[in-house]
């Protein structure tokens, strides 16, 4: 694989990263909200400051991919990411079951960044 093919799936995974993040804040009241309550738990100030601890995590591993690429983050962001996926596991399972994948998604994410492990750039 080339380092032309490797910065693009670094840049793929910086753009759902950060896409995340906003995505999570501007939904904070909306589709964020909604997905704990789904899961049980209440609406009230744990789940906005849960929300936005995700979301400050998706932001950092973003800008880490972006600006810090190495074999570490690549290996913080897998472990996020299974850590986040095994959670979201736990709270809502039904969501591996969803059309579009939410969880599902992950099965690529970590495929990529396993290669950009192996490749350690």
């Amino acid at each position: 694989m080339s380092n032309d093919d490797l910065k693009v799936l670094r840049l793929s995974l910086v753009l759902v990263w950060l896409a995340t993040a906003v995505v999570s804040l501007v939904e904070l009241n909306g589709q964020s909200m909604e997905l704990l309550i789904n899961a049980g738990i209440d609406q009230g100030p744990l789940a906005k400051v849960v929300i936005t601890s995700g979301a400050c995590v998706d932001l950092l591993i973003g800008l880490a991919l972006a600006f810090w690429p190495s074999r570490r983050v690549y290996q913080l962001a897998l472990l996020m990411m299974l850590t986040m996926t095994c959670v979201a596991t736990l709270l809502e399972p039904s969501l591996w079951l969803h059309p579009l994948g939410p969880l599902l998604k992950n099965v690529p994410i970590a495929a990529v960044l396993w290669i950009l492990i192996k490749a350690g750039k």
